[in-house]
């Protein structure tokens, strides 16, 4: 899921929650202190401090992502999102989404990992922020089924 993102600065990972895709970066070769993990649960949070040493765990919210980024503003290459965007009010999904594009370099991406059939950001949030959504993967094998989607600046110079 972190596809060339090791070359395009530090990645933010949104709800790890038990660190199924924490692994997956830190094994395509992402070094630990280049990757930061924003946990709502302290639980999760301390079992993936745990877990993962080197790694950057913040026990926080993700909607505060904009002030909770280790790496400074527009510094972040990539931000991996496990949330379940689908069941968040709006005003939420908003939130996370500008907060992770104020965090990420001109040319990042916002990969999203999804259950629904659809991409979970409604049209008039991805309008608002100038964002262009597409879906770049759909593992039928998954149980639900499940896609991800890169969600990145119209006109992004990349």
């Amino acid at each position: 899921m972190a596809q060339g993102a090791a070359d395009d600065g530090p990645i933010l990972e949104l709800g790890p929650g038990t660190g199924v895709f924490t692994a997956a970066i830190l094994a395509r070769g992402v070094p630990p202190q280049r990757l930061a993990a924003i946990e709502a649960s302290e639980g999760f949070a301390s079992g993936l401090t745990s877990l993962f040493g080197g790694v950057t765990v913040i026990h926080g919210n993700a909607a505060g992502v904009r002030h909770l980024t280790p790496f400074g503003p527009g510094a972040a290459g990539t931000v991996i999102c496990g949330l379940p965007l689908l069941s968040m009010p709006q005003a939420t999904v908003l939130r996370i989404l500008a907060g992770s594009f104020s965090a990420m370099r001109p040319s990042g991406e916002f990969r999203l990992f999804t259950y629904g059939p659809r991409c979970p950001v409604p049209k008039a949030i991805l309008t608002r922020l100038g964002l262009s959504a597409r879906r770049t993967a759909f593992v039928a094998l998954n149980m639900p089924p499940a896609s991800v989607y890169v969600l990145e600046r119209k006109g992004r110079v990349g």
